[in-house]
């Protein structure tokens, strides 16, 4: 297709060859020249047809021209429609941004430190998802990566394209510097029954089966030999007991709880290359609220692309009285009976046995919860020797 505007003009009239030595000597280019009887035909520019048309004018002949198929009168057909260009302009824009921006940042070698920590420290230094690479300096970043986050001896970064790719090499931990040097002596943590004995320093005072109460000497730092000569060590090993324990959990059958009125609002972004574009007006005025957020990436050939949508739903919430049966805030309770065993008992001590028993006060709700218990009962304690 050609590129420049082209005409076939075809004038008329009975000073024809007046007219062609006059084209020729005003420099004007005609292709493809045909003349017969009163009849001129040739090719010229579009950008001539001013001046050839004067030039039949003067002459008194007949002009008319017909423009050949081009790229540039498809564009000129197209000028005035403004958002075909912005568009196009906004489409080079984009493709020009994407190419010169960080779409994935890929961590390998790392396993102590997570991928979290690394990213904050990058983003910290100016290094993350949609940041414009010619102005991104990834030799000073490497540098300081290992001082912002503790546990990396050296970083590598290397740019593939768009992609990022982070090579870690951990720090080697430091030995655990034990305190075996320093005399201790070992007490009982609680009162307990004890189960369980594992020495391997000290003189052992207390056997299985006997019962201890909190703060009783269990093994001894100082020995005495037979002919009056003291050492003192460090005593350590774990002593084991069976021990109880009572816990109590209290909930009120009437109580002031956020629920949500049923009133809601979505707020829609675009996801492009690390920018959250909002595509809403306004923003809910919920005193109080809740809100979800739902992500839809652009999936290419299987793979995601750092381009996509998110939704988060806002839900209004308001304060209002709730009412318990007894067994639904039995129900809850338990479950905070539940959390309880699950985060503050430790994973070495044994549940034997429990006993639950409820108690109602007026509006309120008590479960008394005895363990018995299987653990660890023995704390070391430093000596110090004047």
């Amino acid at each position: 297709m050609k590129l420049r505007r082209r005409l076939r003009i075809n004038v008329k009239g009975k000073e024809l060859y007046k007219f062609v030595n006059k084209l020729h000597d005003g420099g004007i280019g005609c292709r493809q020249q045909f003349c017969k009887g009163e009849l001129f035909c040739g090719d010229i520019f579009r950008s001539d047809l001013k001046a050839v048309t004067a030039l039949a004018e003067e002459c008194g002949a007949e002009l008319k021209a017909a423009e050949y198929e081009s790229f540039g009168a498809k564009i000129f057909l197209y000028r005035k429609r403004f958002g075909l260009f912005i568009g196009a302009v906004g489409a080079a824009a984009a493709i020009f941004w994407s190419s010169q921006s960080i779409a994935v940042i890929d961590i390998q070698g790392n396993s102590a430190v997570s991928d979290e920590v690394i990213l904050a420290a990058l983003e910290e230094l100016d290094v993350r998802e949609g940041a414009f690479l010619p102005c991104t300096d990834l030799r000073s970043c490497e540098k300081k990566l290992p001082f912002l986050v503790e546990g990396i001896a050296w970083a590598g970064i290397r740019r593939s394209g768009n992609r990022i790719e982070l090579q870690i090499r951990e720090a080697e931990p430091k030995p655990t510097v034990l305190r075996t040097r320093i005399p201790a002596n070992i007490f009982a943590a609680r009162d307990a029954e004890i189960t369980e004995v594992c020495i391997r320093s000290g003189q052992l005072l207390r056997v299985v089966g006997d019962y201890v109460p909190k703060g009783t000497l269990l093994v001894s730092a100082i020995w005495e030999a037979y002919n009056g000569h003291i050492s003192v060590y460090h005593a350590m090993g774990e002593i084991r007991g069976k021990y109880t324990e009572t816990v109590r959990f209290s909930g009120a059958f009437s109580s002031e709880e956020s629920a949500p009125t049923g009133e809601t609002s979505q707020e829609r972004y675009l996801k492009l290359f690390g920018l959250r574009i909002p595509l809403f007006f306004g923003r809910s005025d919920y005193e109080s609220s809740t809100s979800e957020v739902t992500e839809k990436p652009l999936v290419l050939f299987g793979r995601e692309l750092p381009i996509g949508t998110e939704v988060c739903t806002v839900t209004e919430t308001a304060p209002t009285v709730r009412e318990y049966t007894e067994d639904e805030l039995r129900e809850k309770l338990m479950e905070r009976v539940f959390i309880y065993e699950k985060n503050f008992l430790s994973e070495d001590t044994e549940i034997l046995s429990r006993d639950i028993k409820t108690c109602e006060n007026g509006d309120t709700m008590t479960l008394e919860v005895t363990y018995e218990l299987e653990g660890v009962i023995s704390k070391e304690r430093d000596v110090y020797i004047k």
